[in-house]
This record gives C-alpha cells, structure tokens and sequence, in this order.
C-alpha cells in the first residue's frame, strides 16, 4: 500500500490536473484510491503556486463526476445479477451493494449527496443508483454538488497543511500528509454525519404515516 500510495502522490505532482481527474475518477469508481491523497497534496501545491486551488477542486470533482456516471451506466448496463455473480472480484461484495441499496432506496437524493461526504459509501453508492435507474440528470447534481463540498473541504485542509506545516510534503514518505489530513479531517467527517443523521431523522418524522382502517 505505501507503494501504491507513493506512485499516486507523485501522480499528483507531476501530472497536474489531469491526475487529478483521473486518480479522483478511480476514486468514484471500484477502484479504492483515497481521495484524502489527491486533493489535499494538489491544494498543497496550489499554496507553492504550482496549481490554482479552484482548478485543484474543479478537477477533482470533475473526475468524481466521471467515475461515478461510469459506474452508474455500467451498473445499468449490466444489472445487478452479474454485480452480485462477480462484484466479489472487484472490491464489491454481495453485501455491500445489498447495503448501499436499500441505503438508496430509503433515501433517493438525499442519500446520493450524502454519500458524496461520507468514507466508505462514497465509492459504491453509484452501483446502486444504475442497478435502480435512478433518473440520471436528479443523479448527476446531487453528485456533482457533493463531490464538489468533498474536494473544496480536503482543499482546503490541504491548503491549511501548507500554512502549518510548509514542508510536510514528501514524495518519499506521503503517509505524513495522509496523517496529518486523517487528523484534521475526522471532525468534518463526524459533522457531516450528524447532519446527515439529522436530515434523514427530518425524513422520518415527516414521512406520511399508513391510514387507519
């Protein structure tokens, strides 16, 4: 894993935006790139002047976009019993599509977006969405606008990295920008959970509730 993390930090600084849209395209996709390895060192660099940090969350969320309608359309395409058949054999599992399915089906867009800001679901919540055919323009926004959040949040803390710690980025040794953004980062993550947990309690006390017979 260092090695791999190695090769995608370096990606990063010598590849410019288009790493950053492919790397952040794999990252939407089954391929498990952290996005917390892309963003952050590109925002990093932006800061050195290498890049412009708009262009470093453009970038990034435009290769979210990318990798997510891919994975929507091929899950259209090829429908859930080929997933569940060979889904084990690229990083998804039976059970984590059944998990981010009914995750879908209770909360449609809403549970689209927050994916988009959530570790773990964030890479997987497009295969339910083509296996539902979910309408693909309602798919695309909350997409685009979740992604966009994510990537000017690991910017913007990447950004802070450079003002705390202007040396922090290595080549030979990224996990210390990956700590140091995990660090950093883990609050958001918990505020972005308890906003979700608030929105889709908001859903349920709203739902209507069954006729009496």
């Amino acid at each position: 894993m260092h090695h791999l993390v190695e090769i995608w930090f370096n990606w990063v600084r010598d590849g410019g935006y288009w790493a950053i849209i492919l790397l952040m395209a794999m990252e939407s996709s089954i391929i498990p790139v952290p996005s917390e390895i892309v963003i952050p060192p590109a925002a990093f660099l932006a800061a050195q002047g290498k890049l412009s940090l708009v262009g470093v969350v453009l970038a990034g969320t435009g290769g979210s976009y990318l990798g997510s309608a891919v994975s929507y359309w091929v899950a259209l395409a090829v429908g859930r019993p080929i997933i569940a058949r060979y889904g084990k054999f690229f990083f998804l599992p039976e059970e984590k599509v059944a998990r981010a399915e009914r995750w879908l089906e209770r909360y449609e867009a809403g549970g689209i977006f927050f994916a988009r800001l959530l570790p773990v679901i964030r890479h997987l919540i497009s295969i339910p969405a083509g296996i539902l055919r979910m309408n693909f323009a309602l798919f695309s926004v909350t997409t685009i606008l979740g992604a966009a959040i994510w990537c000017s949040v690991l910017a913007y803390l990447g950004n802070q990295a450079y003002q705390v710690q202007p040396d922090l980025l290595d080549p030979q040794h990224p996990e210390a920008m990956v700590a140091f953004i995990k660090h950093q980062s883990h609050w958001i993550v918990i505020g972005v959970a308890v906003l979700a947990a608030l929105y889709f309690l908001m859903l349920k006390l709203t739902a209507k509730r069954p006729a009496l017979v």
